[in-house]
């Protein structure tokens, strides 16, 4: 196995996904490797199927808003640089495994609630990146602290 050159960190921007980034960091001073993070924001039409009554233009802009400065926060935290930063619309999923593929990255890291019953069945954001990835995938474990 080769060592990894570029790593993208998946974050949904809460305080679990620092526990994800640190992973990543890690991981990317150990190979000496470029990091690169993406947060996708799920476009309020697909997360409630589309079939509101009113425009959520405004509100879709201010999530967006918010979501830039908190994805900057994060970033700037993680030591990632502002050109290796990515806000997109999207499932997460999907665009997750697009942007990997777009920038060339060779490990995808993101976390896992490890789901169990009727969540697993319907599969979960991990579980989509794994099976779309074009490269390599680390699942972190995150909310541990309700298993116990």
């Amino acid at each position: 196995m080769s060592d990894y050159e570029h790593i993208l960190v998946g974050v949904d921007l809460t305080e679990e996904s620092k526990l994800v980034a640190a992973r990543a960091v890690a991981l990317a001073n150990a190979f000496e490797a470029r990091l690169s993070c993406a947060h996708v924001i799920e476009p309020l039409s697909l997360a409630y199927g589309g079939d509101i009554p009113m425009d959520l233009t405004t509100i879709q802009e201010q999530i967006q808003e918010t979501a830039k400065v908190h994805l900057q926060e994060f970033s700037a935290q993680m030591g990632i640089a502002e050109e290796n930063q990515h806000l997109i619309f999207g499932r997460p999923e999907t665009e997750i495994d697009a942007i990997a593929a777009d920038i060339g990255a060779d490990l995808i890291v993101v976390g896992s609630h490890g789901r169990h019953g009727l969540a697993l069945i319907l599969g979960s954001t991990a579980n989509g990146v794994l099976h779309g990835a074009p490269c390599d995938v680390l699942a972190v474990r995150v909310g541990l602290k309700e298993l116990s």
